[in-house]
């Protein structure tokens, strides 16, 4: 799925408009009704909606809804920020409409007092719809409508916001103490904004679901842009499918480097989610100290053992394996680096490199222009700082982090919330799965084992990266389901990578 600026945004309305046709006002009605319809499969008709609405479009939106819930039977109030002369023609048209309905309540807010009688009157709570403002804001909020938006922020009162929260830029990263809806759920229309992908939003953005609006999709199709959001759409098209006839040659030979004494555990689960992914062969290279570990861990992998105990130094014959993925657990010894330079100068494959491998990389900064073409860095953001220099703010580390892709013909899988794949053609995906409870130990060793195992079945680094990422948070968050976030541990991850892969089947 594509995200798109504001710019195109309005691009979109207005192609849609041109080439549908349809007016204006009715594609806003569409927008209503998608909204609505989300709003009545969560909410029963004793709920309270109070609708705080600007003058612009957004409020015209806003109105809509307010109409629709009330024919609904839902009860309504309307509150409009009185901030402005000016109206737009389709909130005009849409306040004459509600003006029908006489049993709804619609008041102007001038001040405070007017805002504190409309949300708090008798104090019968409710939720508070947001349509203030909309995805045209330019400049951070102020007067009357910051006013306003902060008061909703200081109540207890769950909120809605309609496309974007009021004071949220959609393109860039509001500065922190900007004025801005603190929503617990977002209703966005036709495709996500950028600025929900940085984690400093997240408070301001709560939950947030797409409605399609039934935009053109002619111009959604051709419309550019280097920025996406992965759905299971995007990946049920290039998942594999295998022939009846098919053995275990056909899905490659992977090599995992990984482990060192107190540290076998992330061997284990790098190489169990390798396997649970699809690879046909697995070799582990490991200390002498894992032999056993491994061996009773995952039966189902080949070891290959160091002349070191403890850790990893051996130069390894690399020809058999279609991947190679190193990072999990090996330490930053010298021996240990030196293996990680020369994986890095052997290696005819892209690399699969994490946690350790990265570290020993950051310390030997030199190394980077070795790297084999199309390999995959999968660092966490102390990590990547350590490798490309530290960022003021997560847009900022967007920015570098598509730089080094670019630089060094990388991909680049920043982990974290909506976990971000940097490509060496520029282009951004934001995973769209995982939750908080795979912030745990381990989770990024899965990952590994996944992209290498992708790598060695044929996938491209692209779409290793992209269904990999995907997997491995659609399997988190079928864990947290069965176990909750705060129980969970890695190990549910791969447990739950069967039902993921039926999941993007169906």
């Amino acid at each position: 799925m594509k995200i798109i600026d504001v710019n195109q945004i309005r691009e979109a309305d207005k192609f849609t408009i041109e080439q549908e046709p349809v007016s204006s006002v009715d594609l806003m009605e569409r927008a209503a009704a998608a909204c609505v319809n989300w709003i009545t499969n969560r909410f029963d008709k004793t709920t309270m909606f109070i609708v705080v609405c600007g003058k612009g479009n957004n409020g015209g939106d806003g109105l809509a809804v307010a109409r629709l819930l009330s024919e609904l039977h839902y009860k309504v109030k309307v509150g409009i920020v009185n901030h402005s002369e000016n109206r737009s023609e389709d909130f005009k048209i849409n306040l004459e409409r509600l003006k029908n309905l006489k049993e709804i309540l619609i008041q102007e807010i001038n001040n405070l007092d007017d805002a504190n009688s409309l949300l708090l009157k008798d104090g019968e709570g409710g939720i508070i719809v947001d349509s203030i403002l909309g995805s045209g804001l330019n400049r951070p909020v102020e007067g009357l409508i910051a006013d306003v938006i902060n008061f909703i922020n200081r109540l207890s009162l769950p909120v809605v916001s309609i496309d974007v929260p009021s004071g949220l830029s959609c393109d860039e990263r509001n500065a922190i103490n900007d004025s801005i809806i603190k929503a617990t759920s977002t209703l966005t229309f036709q495709f996500p904004k950028l600025s929900f992908m940085f984690p400093e939003m997240a408070e301001y953005i709560g939950e947030f679901s797409i409605l399609d609006i039934g935009l053109h999709p002619d111009f959604i199709r051709q419309v550019p842009t280097k920025n996406y959001f992965i759905t299971k759409n995007d990946v049920h098209l290039f998942l594999k499918t295998r022939s009846r006839i098919a053995h275990k040659g056909n899905f490659g030979h992977a090599l995992l480097v990984a482990g060192s004494y107190g540290k076998m555990g992330a061997a284990v689960l790098a190489s169990k989610a390798c396997m649970h992914s699809g690879a046909g062969l697995l070799t582990v290279h490991i200390p002498k100290c894992g032999y056993q570990i491994l061996q009773t861990s995952i039966p189902e992998a080949m070891a290959d053992t160091d002349s070191e105990a403890d850790f990893i130094s051996d130069n390894i014959r690399l020809e058999k394996y279609n991947a190679i993925g190193v990072g999990p657990g090996i330490g930053t010894e010298k021996q240990t680096q030196n293996v990680v330079k020369l994986l890095i100068q052997n290696a005819h494959v892209p690399l699969v490199i994490d946690a350790d491998a990265i570290n020993c990389i950051a310390e030997n900064k030199t190394w980077l222009s070795f790297i084999p073409p199309n390999s995959i860095f999968t660092p966490h953001p102390k990590e990547f700082e350590r490798l490309a220099g530290k960022a003021k703010n997560s847009e900022e580390r967007l920015k570098m982090q598509r730089e080094f892709s670019l630089k060094y013909n990388v991909y680049v899988v920043l982990k974290g919330s909506h976990t971000s794949i940097a490509c060496p053609n520029g282009n951004v995906y934001f995973n769209s799965t995982g939750n908080p409870g795979m912030a745990t130990g381990g989770s990024g060793d899965v990952l590994t084992g996944i992209l290498t195992s992708l790598i060695a079945q044929g996938y491209t680094s692209e779409q290793a990266c992209v269904l990999g990422v995907y997997l491995h948070g659609l399997a988190g968050d079928f864990a947290a389901h069965e176990k909750s976030e705060e129980s969970m541990i890695a190990s549910d991850i791969i447990e739950h990578l069967p039902e993921a892969f039926r999941f993007i089947k169906d």
